[in-house]
């Protein structure tokens, strides 16, 4: 039985690494099409194209789906969105997981409109954002060694003067002519390990650091990031990888909830409540942002005296700090508005960030 190339249809994309489950929906919701296809964009398009006019297309986020979806936009002419799974998973409704219902869930949401959509980041920022992941990966990973190192030295009772910081010069002079002599042999062997793991762990973060200031040496995002008081590298590679354009936010109080830091409503009836912090977004991003707020609380006079009033009124430090990111990402969205309006009516050009 053949089909309309006239009805419109929508499709859904369950993506797999070597394989992908593709559903097609006319307009009634029928089914036209849900059958396993290889994970090429020609191979979808020759099997959807006979069957009518594409009307949109969904990819639930996975590991590797991004490139899908930017080939069939770029190659094949479709218009794709991509579905956040979490809010996918709890739309479905059921214990069930299936490729076959999976495709066809994505395929109707794309049908009625009610897609719950991920922002498709350019190839330019998914880069970007893999190195900054990866740097922080080298960090954990430092971290991690150093937590060894201080477990095997209170493992044999051992600690520095009191007045000798940890991981300082002093601090590593005492661990080199007075620890690696006195201790066990195995212990001794363990330790030395540890420390050349930790050399090795601090030369890849500084490489990856190098390779992020060459990556975006002509980003005037960063560049204006840079600018903000209390924003080094780092924060500012974080800020602009995990956010990528601010203009896709079309307000200062959607980006902050993008980043994790408003409240979250507990409210029923008449009780009302809040629960903590919002969990969505990105861990990095809010861990920076976090940080950086703990920075300006020390230094600027504005932010201390906020989380000076907040402590005064039984507020942990941590929610202060919470609420000092809060506000600040919100005032960035107003400042980088600014700075492209301003660019705007000097007939500059406009930055990567707005396209």
């Amino acid at each position: 039985m053949g089909h309309d190339i006239t009805n419109d249809i929508y499709v859904g994309i369950d993506y797999h690494q070597s394989s992908v489950q593709v559903c097609v929906l006319d307009p009634a919701g029928s089914i036209l099409l849900n059958r396993g296809l290889a994970n090429r964009w020609q191979a979808i398009a020759s099997a959807v194209v006979p069957l009518g006019r594409m009307r949109g297309a969904a990819i639930e986020v996975s590991c590797g789906a991004a490139d899908l979806a930017e080939e069939l936009v770029d190659k094949a002419g479709w218009s794709v969105e991509l579905a956040h799974p979490g809010y996918v998973a709890r739309m479905k409704g059921s214990p069930d997981k299936t490729d076959f219902s999976d495709a066809r869930l994505l395929a109707d949401l794309t049908r009625v409109g009610y897609l719950p959509r991920v922002w498709l980041a350019p190839p330019y920022l998914r880069e970007l954002r893999r190195l900054v992941r990866y740097r922080q990966q080298q960090v954990d990973q430092r971290r991690a060694i150093k937590l060894r190192i201080t477990g095997l030295l209170r493992d044999h009772r051992l600690r520095p003067a009191a007045s000798v910081k940890a991981w300082s010069r002093p601090w590593w002079t005492w661990l080199f002519e007075e620890v690696l002599l006195t201790m066990p042999k195995a212990s001794a062997w363990i330790l030395h390990r540890h420390v050349e793991r930790l050399k090795a762990a601090g030369a890849e973060i500084a490489s990856v650091e190098e390779a992020l200031r060459e990556y975006p040496c002509t980003d005037s995002v960063v560049e204006d990031l840079l600018e903000e008081r209390g924003v080094g590298e780092v924060t500012a590679w974080g800020i602009r990888a995990e956010i990528g354009q601010f203009d896709r936010f079309g307000k200062a109080k959607s980006l902050s909830r993008f980043c994790g830091l408003s409240p979250r409503n507990a409210s029923s009836g008449q009780r009302m409540a809040d629960a903590g912090l919002v969990k969505a977004g990105s861990n990095l991003l809010r861990a920076t942002l976090i940080e950086l707020a703990h920075r300006l609380t020390r230094y600027e006079p504005r932010w201390r005296a906020m989380k000076e009033h907040m402590r005064a009124d039984g507020k942990p430090g941590s929610v202060a700090a919470a609420a000092v990111a809060n506000r600040w990402m919100r005032g960035l969205w107003h400042r980088m508005r600014e700075r492209q309006l301003s660019r705007q009516q000097g007939g500059g050009e406009l930055v990567p960030w707005l396209g």
